[in-house]
């Protein structure tokens, strides 16, 4: 508790103490003698609702079980302990509870064997904490409990099977209701469970929990099945959470909130009427999806190098080539066809609200908020050019953590940094993914909106739903206990609900006194200077442009998250969190009023404590490089080589800030037209000139108060040619 042995803890060992429970090698014969049991249904749910949305995402899924290996085998280590530790540290970055390895033997297979693969990777998920009595969507999960975890059980060993065929090995994933293998077996050999009365048993967590496993011919080191004798392991030091593990105490801690509040004290936030940063609703332009950076990119608006390395550079690692392959598999699930007639019980916007949210923790989200979708949030044109008129009333936003534990350990520009956030995207796809379809058959209108096709604007969403303040980082919020450490995901809909209000916990006055993240950004493309306006909106403008170029040829990693790792506010707030980061975000929240004293202490002693080093213990990961032209969707002609060079910085507290900010602004008036289907490169000269020219914040008002015109930069160039 309280952060002790925490840092110091290895990623592969997980979240649970079980390198302390008592093996027993003698039980591998024993199950080695005793025949495979097959398979049988899972139990479902009362509500067809949710229960059939979570079947069709499962169902996407199944194609998915075996992939082909990539054509060459990749350079991993001899050393099956690097090999495991690579594997496990994944299994539990992308959120597992427990992860076990074993041999596979012959009375594993309920149908013939596969004699290949002689190893396997079981992934445990534990069922979530139970929802309270009064929230409907305690009726939603009832029964359903196994299903859900069965989805993200089987989810995480897809990507771990992506992750072994990418680098050259055979795999293939099997879990309840479509397994060639006894998974109770598996739980046995993997030493996840013990046999009692009948029953398979984790110690930690009983029988609440699901099983997917990856059989491969990969070799890795194996665990030993658990020793029968196992009885109490939930001891003192496992509440105080002594071996670094997640504490009891903080686990308690959860278990105890309100389930629509999640498992961070959102409560005691400061709630506004207006968000703490200017928005011109009546200046702000719709811009069309073809204008995000990474869709230029990919079109060849930003250079050669950027567009040949469009296809692959957030996903250019092992680790991500196994996300990529669930990411697509349920794109296609973000919208759907709506039930003809309204459910019962589900027209009390307060009570569908609360259910929601707390679906949403229960199914991994850190943070959930609700607010009104403003029409300026809607994108204008979708990725094919077609207008968008906005068709929905609220959006739910949700906040999906990238992993606290392998945020200490990348540096935020190496080679785990694109699955940091391909990670944090997946699963937030997956969550409104699945809500939105179960609105659907609840007979509302609703879509999931995600990275790989979304229709609105996540930032001022993630403003209006009280989820964050707009940050020196510009396009990106921060959030009070996760601060940068997020990934969003958005599902609007006509459900009715209540929306949450905005939130002031002091970034402003923050990230006006901080500017470590320009400090540290390696593009140079987060400014040292103040606010200014864009499009309508108030913030510290980055130079988009520079920021995308860097993250999509960064040659020593993947991808780039540099601002998030540095960012003071990007910590761990929880019982297990350090003890000062705790009170710094106490005082953070609940003692606005002491900000002036406490923000340069905060500051500076965040860089006199090495905050934003990457952590040599956390690194679990290996640094390989992912080769082919089709990296974004799952190609086996790519291969895997050896890393030639790793980014590994340290901060750098006696860097000198610049005097002078040499950053390009791209507004409306710059960008391509919806349908513009060939390049349309960024004029650099003009993006700086129109730079120095912006508007402050305080002549921005002045103006709208005399009545002047909105300014050219705020409209769109194709509806300037529209009204010529």
């Amino acid at each position: 508790m309280f952060g002790y042995k925490r840092s110091k803890r290895p990623v592969e060992f997980g979240p649970y103490p079980v390198e302390n429970l008592k093996r027993d090698e003698k039980i591998i014969e024993r199950e080695a003698q005793s025949q495979p049991v097959q398979d049988t249904p899972m139990n479902e749910g009362s509500n067809s609702f949710l229960t059939e949305a979570l079947k069709t995402h499962l169902s996407a899924f199944e194609k998915l079980q075996e992939p082909k290996p990539y054509s060459k085998p990749a350079p991993v280590p001899n050393d099956l302990e690097l090999r495991t530790r690579d594997i496990k540290g994944s299994g539990y970055f992308l959120d597992a509870s427990q992860v076990g390895i074993f041999k596979t033997i012959e009375n594993l297979w309920s149908t013939k064997a596969n004699k290949e693969h002689s190893h396997a990777i079981a992934i445990l998920v534990k069922y979530s904490d139970p929802i309270d009595d009064k929230n409907i969507a305690k009726d939603w999960v009832a029964g359903n409990e196994h299903l859900i975890a069965t989805l993200l059980a089987a989810e995480i060993a897809l990507d771990i099977s992506g992750q072994v065929s990418s680098m050259g090995f055979f795999s293939k994933v099997h879990w309840r209701g479509s397994t060639d293998i006894d998974l109770n077996k598996a739980a046995i050999l993997s030493g996840l469970a013990i046999r009692r009365n009948d029953k398979i048993i984790n110690p930690f967590v009983a029988n609440k929990f699901a099983l997917a496993i990856i059989t491969t011919n990969y070799e890795l080191k194996i665990d030993l099945p658990l020793d029968n004798s196992i009885r109490n392991v939930k001891n003192l030091s496992y509440y105080l959470g002594l071996s670094g593990a997640v504490s009891g105490l903080e686990r308690w801690r959860r278990r105890r909130r309100p389930s629509h509040l999640g498992p961070y004290p959102v409560e005691n936030l400061k709630r506004t009427k207006k968000i703490t940063t200017e928005i011109f609703k009546d200046e702000v332009p719709r811009v069309p999806s073809r204008s995000n950076m990474y869709v230029r990119t990919a079109f060849g608006d930003l250079s050669d190098k950027a567009k040949r390395e469009s296809d692959r550079w957030s996903q250019k690692h092992p680790v991500s080539q196994g996300i990529v392959r669930p990411s697509w598999a349920i794109k296609p699930l973000q919208d759907g066809t709506v039930a003809q007639s309204i459910a019962p019980k589900t027209i009390n916007p307060e009570k569908n609200t609360r259910a929601l949210k707390a679906l949403s923790h229960y199914m991994g989200s850190a943070i959930t908020g609700v607010c009104e979708v403003p029409d300026y949030a809607w994108y204008s044109h979708d990725k094919r050019g077609e207008p968008i008129e906005p068709y929905h009333k609220y959006a739910m936003v949700i906040l999906i953590d990238q992993g606290y534990e392998t945020f200490l350990g990348g540096s935020g520009n190496d080679w785990i940094s694109g699955s940091q956030s391909m990670r944090a995207y997946l699963k937030g796809a997956e969550v409104v993914g699945v809500i939105a379809e179960m609105i659907r058959n609840m007979g509302y209108s609703a879509r999931a909106h995600s990275n790989l096709d979304s229709q609105v604007l996540h930032v001022p969403l993630v403003l209006h739903a009280g989820l964050g303040e707009q940050s020196r980082i510009g396009e990106s919020a921060i959030n009070p206990f996760l601060g940068m450490r997020f990934k969003t995901a958005v599902l609007t809909t006509d459900m009715p609900l209540n929306p949450d209000l905005p939130i002031d916990f002091g970034v402003q006055l923050f990230c006006s006194k901080c500017s470590k993240c320009a400090r540290e950004c390696p593009s140079q493309a987060i400014p040292y200077g103040d606010k200014v306006i864009f499009n309508g909106y108030e913030t510290w403008k980055p130079d988009s442009e520079r920021c995308t170029v860097y993250r999509a040829t960064n040659s020593k990693g993947s991808a780039c998250g540099r601002c998030v790792k540095v960012c003071p506010l990007s910590k761990d707030t929880t019982w297990d969190g350090p003890l000062f980061h705790q009170i710094g975000s106490w005082l953070g929240i609940n003692a606005m009023w002491l900000k002036p004293i406490l923000i340069p202490i905060a500051i500076w002693l965040d860089d006199k404590l090495a905050n934003g080093n990457p952590v040599d213990q956390k690194k679990w990961w290996l640094d390989l490089e992912v080769i082919g032209k089709r990296s974004f969707k799952y190609d086996p002609n790519n291969y895997v080589v050896a890393a030639k060079n790793t980014n590994r910085p340290k901060i750098n507290p006696k860097k000198k800030k610049l005097k002078k900010d040499n950053i390009a602004y791209f507004p409306a008036s710059t960008l391509p037209p919806p349908d513009m289907l060939k390049p349309f490169p960024t004029d650099r000269q003009l993006g700086l000139k129109i730079a120095r020219r912006a508007e402050t914040v305080k002549v921005a008002i002045e103006r709208r108060k005399s009545g002047g015109k909105i300014p050219n930069e705020y409209i769109p160039s194709y509806e300037k040619k529209l009204e010529t």
